[in-house]
């Protein structure tokens, strides 16, 4: 029946019924329940996704994508801005943010031992001491690949680095640095600080993550036993002292 033929009796009650659910919800409480709404806990954001599939290094998705990567990364120059992140999960979690003021450097980094640079394996010392070429670096290729950013973008302060890819021969590092001259910088209360003096070159330091943690620096059980570096501490560890007078 066409809604124009209906009775006016009909009509009238249709319209009473549809006033009285729309305006006068609250007498109808059986008609107005709010239905359960179920909650996923697999409901995440979209770099929490992006964290995922990165931990899974052997998952065909990563192993295509490191490949492709790293042949594109071959055929770049040894140190060169990034327009953005290879993984904006690592980088925020790293302090980057998508604003003014912060700038990412890939670097690479040759793979292998140090070999100690003396001319024609000549040391002058004891035998103890005469290794040249077999030798382990002290220090995390990463805290290599800050120094040298940091040495190209000497105005420009190092906050933190992560890896990106490596071969047989380099391994490939993203560098965060940020600009203590920008405004946007300067007026940030969270990372304003480094724009104190006294983070000038604070990878050169072992002031950054990767360079506390070649010279024993953490937090947790016995960490209060290092000091400035695992030499210092075996110094310390190993020296008598005394009062001259006692």
């Amino acid at each position: 029946m066409r809604l124009g033929s209906r009775s006016p009796n009909l009509l009238a009650s249709h319209t009473q019924h549809l006033t009285e659910e729309i305006i006068f919800p609250s007498i109808f409480p059986e008609r107005h329940r709010r239905q359960p709404t179920t909650c996923h806990a697999d409901k995440m954001g979209a770099l929490k996704y992006v964290e995922e599939i990165q931990k899974k290094k052997q998952s065909d998705v990563i192993r295509f994508l490191l490949r492709v990567r790293c042949w594109e990364l071959r055929q770049l120059n040894a140190i060169h801005r990034a327009s953005r992140p290879s993984r904006p999960d690592k980088a925020r979690r790293l302090g980057y943010k998508a604003k003014q003021g912060y700038v990412v450097y890939r670097v690479r980094v040759r793979r292998g031992g140090r070999k100690r640079p003396v001319p024609k394996g000549a040391t002058y010392g004891k035998p103890t001491n005469m290794g040249v070429n077999q030798l382990k670096y002290q220090r995390a290729l990463r805290a290599t690949a800050e120094e040298r950013v940091g040495r190209r973008c000497a105005n420009l302060r190092v906050l933190n680095s992560y890896w990106i890819n490596q071969d047989s021969t380099y391994k490939y590092f993203e560098v965060i640095l940020v600009d203590p001259q920008h405004k946007a910088i300067r007026r940030d209360p969270r990372i304003n600080w480094i724009c104190n003096a006294v983070h000038k070159h604070r990878e050169s330091r072992g002031l950054t993550a990767t360079g506390k943690k070649s010279r024993g620096i953490n937090k947790g059980h016995r960490y209060n036993n290092t000091r400035a570096g695992r030499r210092h501490t075996w110094k310390i560890h190993n020296t008598q002292s005394y009062w001259r007078y006692r």
